[in-house]
């Protein structure tokens, strides 16, 4: 629904992914290996990436893109220099203000990094919060927007499995991954199986007051009674077809992990 207020969508991607094959321009990138660079993981460490081989066809690295569209838009000045950029950005924040492109050769670097001396942080706040004990506040608990009802008496909820990755518009593509796990389903408790006189391998119905998807049963006990779990990684049983976009008023995070469903075998 949401690319139906799209006048224009241009996406920029190393595959033709779904969302790629709705868009009116479809940009080329270059995978992590064909382009250099650098990249800040979840432990504040700042690594170089260092390009291994060339992108294949028209295929170009997101900077070159970035400053080929910033150039056309009236940006002269618009850098496609990795080590250019890096460095601009590091003398803008503060925490990174120590850290240059050429310093990173030697090694990744944790942030913060304040002056060209500093070795890096390896633990964030081990000495305390800087503006002291942080507050709790407390909040009275609010349940689900969306609750199983007689018309659609389960909860449905989404999430990853073991193998796939995200939307899998990169791992779905790995033959061994979809060998072992390239098929969409819909975990079922046995005992609602059984009331629903449904079979292990058997294709249902999943339906919420939004839409639905048929996909295979997986059956047994790792979801309780009165709950249904779907991977979100397959495009051609789309779990997110069924998911509310209700948001939670504190945090305004989604609440793909709880809606209505109803399911019958097909």
């Amino acid at each position: 629904k949401a690319f139906k207020a799209l006048d224009f969508m241009v996406v920029q991607d190393i595959f033709l992914t779904e969302t790629a094959r709705l868009a009116d321009v479809v940009l080329p990138a270059a995978c992590f290996a064909e382009k250099g660079g650098t990249f800040t993981n979840t432990e504040r460490k700042v690594q170089m990436v260092r390009k291994a081989v060339t992108a294949p066809g028209d295929a170009r690295d997101d900077l070159w893109i970035i400053s080929e569209l910033s150039k056309r838009l009236g940006i002269k000045d618009a850098s496609a220099e990795a080590g250019k950029v890096f460095d601009e950005f590091c003398g803008l924040w503060p925490a990174m203000k120590g850290l240059t492109h050429k310093r990173l050769e030697r090694g990744g670097i944790q942030w913060p990094c304040p002056t060209r001396r500093h070795p890096g942080t390896q633990y964030l706040y081990k000495d305390g919060f800087p503006t002291g004990k942080p507050g709790f506040s407390p909040i009275s608990y609010q349940p689900p927007v969306e609750p199983a009802d007689k018309n659609f008496p389960f909860v449905l909820s989404t999430g990853r499995n073991l193998f796939q990755y995200h939307t899998g518009s990169m791992t779905r593509r790995v033959k061994p991954i979809e060998a072992h796990a390239g098929e969409a389903y819909a975990e079922i408790n046995s005992r609602d199986a059984r009331r629903l006189k449904i079979k292990d391998g058997d294709t249902v119905e999943v339906r919420s007051r939004r839409g639905g998807v048929k996909i295979k049963a997986r059956i047994g006990g790792r979801v309780a009674p009165g709950n249904i779990f779907i991977p979100m990684h397959y495009a051609e049983a789309a779990a997110n077809v069924m998911t509310i976009d209700a948001v939670d008023p504190t945090a305004k995070i989604p609440e793909f992990k709880v809606c209505a469903v109803k399911i019958r075998k097909t």
